[in-house]
């Protein structure tokens, strides 16, 4: 997708459904260059109008945004998106081309798009006509027949493997600078030559031989400080990864965190047992997660009413819940406080769709499987925050479950790019497995 201004000539863009149900703010990211919206997009989008979605909330303000645009241009030429951008227009059903009519349906919405975009890049030729969905196999439709097509990437983390992991291992550290980390109050950053820049609450592993010390950014009094081995609700943490996790938890300082890692890595655990541990300071402990339906079909194709629709979903939560307490007795006061949190509703555990409207003052919010979120929806929790509230995402980036998602345009990569070297912001990523031998090695090799 071209942002930059250029002398080149000017471009035109074919909006496909999930690029505005994606992102509504799309129109104003194609600079000088033209948008075409198919009717048929107006019409899918109709049908998303209704609901409290994020979906429903950019399809609902896209059609508010080029209403306020509207004039009788809309639908003849076009009309101008702003003072320097180019024009966006709405273009009705096309005849279908002989070109395509043998190998595509023309009953189907999708073709339906391709077919006018087909159509408008013979007529505009030589002037670049470029489709823009998120659906790959209308993209490789397009490219069958000879016609541009791309993802629309103004959200996109480019380089997924350079991604921030929120810590490092720096060998060869002086054992004078270890031994000062453990019997002061920190070591000042000047006394250290890392090649890359440290970020605020960075999480660093500094090594000579045998001799090793944990340790943290403190970008406010620029040292590192060192970082204890924590235990929270019972759960010990396992490996140095885990550490840096529980400490970013337990840090009241830091209001946003993300722990990201494959399956097993102790991501969803290590953030319950620390919102357990300082439920105190709470008013309430959330606990959600996006409702992503297998092969696309929606709840309503499961049996019962609402809630049997939707405990399959929150079945991992309980399960991690679980773990944490059946580590005592049930006669125990912790074991028996965790059912006591859920029967009066000071423990929460729903899809993120019911809790994303409430008030966020004094809460502990987990959103676990933050993958599976769009930038824009990662903003829209985020920006709910009230006082006194903190806000952990979890999740793996390599295991998306979103049709139109991948590693690199999902909501938690978005929020690691951006959120880095921001001083409420920590970030872990959990490398080594520990739910067992046989589920590392499922995950490593299969």
């Amino acid at each position: 997708m071209t942002t930059k201004n250029s002398k080149k000539q000017k471009k035109i863009f074919v909006f496909d459904t999930n690029v505005i149900l994606h992102d509504s703010d799309c129109i104003h990211h194609f600079e000088e260059h033209d948008i075409i919206v198919p009717v048929a997009v107006l019409e899918e989008l109709d049908a998303f109008k209704k609901g409290n979605d994020a979906i429903n909330f950019h399809a609902r303000e896209f059609t508010r945004t080029v209403d306020a645009l509207a004039s009788n241009h809309l639908f003849n030429g076009g009309v101008s998106r702003g003072k320097g951008l180019g024009k966006i227009s709405v273009h009705l059903d096309k005849k279908f081309h002989p070109d395509l009519v043998g190998n595509f349906s023309p009953l189907k919405t999708d073709h339906k798009i391709l077919n006018v975009a087909y159509t408008i890049a013979i007529e505009k030729k030589p002037r670049p006509v470029i489709l823009v969905t998120k659906d790959v196999n209308l993209r490789m439709k397009a490219k069958a027949v000879g016609l541009l097509a791309e993802d629309y990437k103004s959200d996109q983390v480019l380089d997924i493997f350079s991604l921030y992991k929120g810590h490092r291992y720096e060998e060869n550290i002086k054992e004078e600078i270890i031994t000062k980390l453990y019997s002061e109050f920190g070591v000042e950053i000047s006394k250290f030559s890392f090649k890359n820049k440290i970020q605020p609450n960075e999480y660093v592993l500094l090594k000579n031989g045998k001799h090793s010390g944990l340790s943290t950014y403190n970008a406010n009094n620029k040292v590192l400080q060192k970082v204890d081995k924590s235990t929270a609700y019972g759960i010990q943490p396992k490996n140095v990864e885990q550490v840096f996790a529980l400490d970013a938890l337990l840090n009241p300082n830091i209001q946003l965190v993300s722990l990201t890692g494959k399956a097993g890595t102790g991501k969803t655990l290590l953030a319950l047992a620390s919102a357990l541990e300082q439920r105190k300071f709470y008013r309430q402990i959330y606990i959600a997660r996006p409702i992503i339906p297998l092969s696309n079909r929606d709840i309503g194709f499961l049996p019962g009413d609402v809630q049997s629709k939707i405990d399959p979903y929150m079945k991992p939560l309980m399960d991690n819940l679980s773990v944490i307490q059946n580590q005592y007795k049930e006669t125990d006061n912790n074991y028996t406080r965790i059912s006591q949190m859920l029967e009066s509703h000071k423990l929460i555990i729903e899809p993120l769709t019911y809790i994303r409207g409430r008030s966020l003052v004094k809460i502990f919010f987990i959103i676990d499987e933050a993958q599976n979120l769009t930038p824009h929806e990662i903003k829209t929790v985020i920006t709910r925050a009230g006082e006194g509230t903190k806000i952990v995402f979890t999740g793996d980036i390599f295991q998306i479950d979103h049709p139109y998602l991948d590693s690199h345009t999902n909501g938690l990569s978005y929020l690691i790019e951006k959120m880095q070297g921001q001083n409420l912001y920590a970030h872990v990523n959990l490398e080594k497995g520990e739910r067992s031998v046989l589920a590392d090695l499922a995950s490593n090799i299969l």
